[in-house]
């Protein structure tokens, strides 16, 4: 199958020394010179993937009420359902309804912790599907491995030692699940409106034979179709910064499916705790020279703490949970 973006295959990892750093050039060109590869041969069966859709199948065919009973807007911690245009991006609306399932911790009782502190707390899970926790605890498990073992060769291939971000996550990262349907419309409209993912590294899983993400390159949108057990990798914000632009956080987008039809997807983020800070990467002077510095935009500051992009992008694809739960970090518009 043709793609528009590179395929890695992470297996090579597996082989010799040339083989792994075969690998590790070829992550480190598509995430400089496009931000989004596939990544095949990562150890995630086949079986395991049809678990998890067909789990985030049954969990969108639960009666409304029970969906309704875990919406995010009970949650101050941004977790639990999201009803079809809840969410918007850039200020529009996006046509897909979800579910968020992130890392649980006891919220902080520090009256003084930064604002983004707010965000660790408990998931909301669905009393008529308990199987749901188990599968994507699961899910979780076997993908941090994949995004671990990916940050490793980020650094050897960026010219520092193997462990130079693993302090950033160290035995606490700050993962986060969504489970997502996107239903089909006339128009082909927002599905997901253009944006960057605020953290580290996302692994997304399409369902098999679906198409719809697009990503931005030179100034054009390229397709990204579903290929058969392939994640669709892409970098975030904290490794742009981390490279002072040398790998650039990409834009993308969904546009929904054909009106008769619907799409799931199961985007798995994985990111450092939120309190913790980034490592600035010394780059070897033949990559610094083609490091591009850190996105200057005042309406979306890149920081090096997590926490501190996590929460602005929440505040903004969910402002009724913001009005709710965190009024006092809203602006005032009278």
């Amino acid at each position: 199958m043709s793609t528009n973006l590179p395929v890695l295959d992470m297996a090579m990892l597996d082989g010799d020394e040339a083989s792994a750093a075969a690998f590790r050039d070829a992550l480190r060109t598509a995430t400089h010179e496009v931000g989004f590869f596939y990544l095949v041969g990562h150890g995630i069966p086949d079986d395991v993937t049809a678990r998890a859709f067909a789990t985030a199948e049954r969990f969108f065919a639960l009666p409304e009420q029970d969906k309704q009973g875990i919406e995010m807007l009970r949650s101050p911690h941004f977790r639990g359902y999201t009803r079809t245009g809840g969410e918007l991006t850039a200020g529009r609306v996006d046509w897909r309804e979800q579910i968020d399932l992130g890392a649980e911790r006891a919220r902080t009782d520090d009256p003084g912790a930064p604002a983004y502190m707010r965000l660790e707390g408990p998931n909301l899970w669905p009393a008529a599907q308990p199987e749901l926790r188990t599968v994507f605890t699961d899910w979780e498990q076997r993908c941090s491995v994949v995004a671990r073992r990916l940050m490793r060769s980020w650094a050897l291939a960026l010219g520092s030692a193997a462990d130079v971000f693993d302090d950033t996550f160290g035995d606490r990262p700050s993962t986060l699940i969504k489970l997502v349907r996107y239903p089909g419309r006339e128009d082909r409209g927002q599905g997901v409106g253009a944006h960057n993912d605020p953290g580290v590294l996302t692994l997304l899983m399409i369902e098999p034979g679906k198409g719809g993400l697009q990503v931005e390159h030179e100034g054009a949108w390229l397709d990204a179709p579903a290929l058969p057990g392939a994640f669709v990798v892409n970098i975030g914000e904290l490794m742009e910064f981390a490279t002072d632009g040398y790998l650039k956080a990409t834009r993308h987008r969904v546009v929904s499916p054909p009106l008769g039809e619907t799409r799931l997807s199961i985007p798995f983020f994985f990111n450092p705790a939120l309190d913790s800070t980034v490592p600035r990467i010394d780059l070897a002077p033949e990559l610094a020279s083609r490091a591009r510095g850190v996105t200057r935009d005042p309406g979306n500051v890149i920081s090096g703490t997590f926490g501190d992009n996590l929460l602005k992008a929440r505040l903004r694809a969910h402002p009724d949970v913001a009005a709710i739960h965190h009024a006092d970090l809203v602006p005032s518009r009278s």
